[in-house]
């Protein structure tokens, strides 16, 4: 029974933080003066090129200029970097045969049928750029990516392109968080 009430909240915790994991990455010129940056905007010809639904668009634009402004970041009409996105996503389907009968025989032995119990379940795994260009070269001078599973539940899909946004900048700028 201890091992019971230890192992539960231990499985919780670990169902909890591998649902919301986002894995992510930067890179960026290493030749940039990001200390210089101080004023931003948005990139309309860029983002508007980023293959979401608008409204989608218009919460990680949100997000991002809310965390533009946590840095100490204004929004400009003559910006230092211009801030742009684009998205990818792919269906995954995965298959499951876990080979036991209605009746527990395992590995396809039943009297019934031959090895015909399987699952089917899929998932979107989404990747969120962010783009930030430098306004006066018209050149990237660093970009974030995220991958992770998307929610297609409205109030789950709103926490989860925060979180995107979030982990995404906490990689910005360059050599404060690594």
């Amino acid at each position: 029974m201890k091992k019971l009430i230890i192992l539960l909240p231990l499985a919780m915790l670990f169902l909890v933080t591998s649902c919301s994991s986002v894995r992510v990455a930067a890179d960026y010129d290493k030749n940039a003066n990001f200390n210089s940056y101080k004023t931003f905007a948005f990139y309309k010809t860029g983002i508007d090129k980023a293959e979401i639904s608008d409204l989608d668009k218009r919460r990680i634009l949100r997000a991002i200029e809310a965390e533009l402004f946590a840095k100490g970041y204004t929004k400009s009409e003559n910006p230092d970097i211009l801030v742009s996105i684009f998205t990818k996503e792919r269906e995954k389907i995965n298959v499951y045969n876990n080979g036991f009968g209605p009746y527990g025989y395992g590995w396809g032995w039943s009297p019934w049928y031959w090895n015909n119990n399987y699952s089917v379940s899929s998932s979107t795994e989404g990747t969120l750029y962010v783009d930030l260009i430098d306004a006066k070269k018209k050149e990237l001078v660093w970009q974030g990516m995220g991958s992770g599973y998307i929610s297609q539940n409205m109030k789950k899909k709103e926490e989860r392109i925060k979180e995107f946004v979030s982990k995404i900048m906490e990689k910005y700028p360059p050599g404060i968080s690594q």
